[in-house]
């Protein structure tokens, strides 16, 4: 399971800050991350939460300098959404998920 810490989701949140995909993308996990934080032990001791944000984390970390530094599209972040879409239907969660501007 991919994961990232909140230093990492942070750092991404700032790194990619006005990307016309990215910053959207790490703004929803930023988002999943302090909800999990508020409603249940924490987004490390969650795995629900986590798993459902797998693409939108892979999206990230293969777009960071250390990844593949692949440019993702507006396709793949639509899709590594539909998760993240139904943890948040089936939790009844109220998070925000940032759309494509």
């Amino acid at each position: 399971m991919r994961f990232m810490n909140r230093w990492d989701i942070d750092e991404a949140y700032v790194r990619f800050d006005g990307h016309p995909i990215l910053g959207p993308a790490t703004q929803t996990l930023s988002n999943l991350e302090r909800w999990a934080d508020l409603n249940s032990d924490g987004w490390a001791y969650w795995p629900k939460p986590c798993r459902s944000a797998a693409k939108l984390i892979e999206m990230i970390e293969s777009a960071h300098p250390f990844g593949d530094a692949k440019e993702p599209t507006e396709a793949e972040y639509k899709a590594a959404l539909r998760p993240v879409k139904a943890f948040r239907t089936r939790q009844g969660a109220d998070f925000e998920i940032v759309d494509l501007g």
